[in-house]
């Protein structure tokens, strides 16, 4: 395990800050894949992740000096990405959201046979990825910061900019719109 490894983020950042540039690589590598996993619930052109996630690096790094180190850095790093991807996305209006994976919000159940349960994985995925797109934005990046990236409502209210509070009524209230869209009777065919 390299010094690196051993290190927290904020105390990679202090350094950085104090100009040893070469930490900022311990960075990329710990958020990288994150990061692009978080992409792509904005982004669907999987080409153009890629370059957004370096425009995050960009940003981050051009902006290291305002990061307060007695702070969690993860928050931080995942709201300066949601106003890339924020960016982009007004950049380019008809981007299509990808729902999140199907297991996060239902239990698999469990079937004898292969291909009825195939089938009705599939249905519903497609049903819960539809039903997601047509939530309102802010239902639906809380779902995503919750379920997908394993968020605590702390850093997704930092993220966001909103009480903690208003992360709870608003993922409550994504719950509850996902119960009723979403005809649960499906599993049973």
């Amino acid at each position: 395990m390299s010094e690196g490894e051993k290190m927290t983020d904020e105390e990679i950042i202090s350094l950085v800050q104090q100009k040893d540039k070469e930490k900022f690589g311990v960075i990329v590598d710990r958020y990288e894949k994150k990061l692009s996993r978080y992409a792509l619930k904005f982004i669907s052109d999987a080409n153009k992740i890629e370059d957004v996630v370096q425009d995050v690096f960009i940003k981050v790094y051009e902006n290291i000096m305002s990061f307060d180190t007695t702070r969690k850095f993860s928050p931080w790093i995942y709201r300066v990405a949601h106003n890339v991807f924020i960016n982009e996305i007004k950049r380019k209006r008809n981007v299509l959201f990808y729902a999140f994976d199907f297991d996060a919000i239902l239990p698999h159940l469990e079937y004898e046979d292969p291909l009825p349960k195939e089938t009705a994985n599939s249905e519903m995925k497609n049903l819960v990825e539809e039903e997601l797109k047509s939530l309102p934005e802010k239902y639906r990046e809380i779902l995503i910061l919750y379920y997908t990236e394993d968020l605590s409502y702390k850093e997704i209210a930092e993220i966001l900019e909103v009480p903690i509070g208003t992360v709870g009524i608003r993922l409550k209230r994504a719950r509850s719109i996902l119960k009723k869209q979403i005809p649960f009777d499906v599993l049973s065919k």
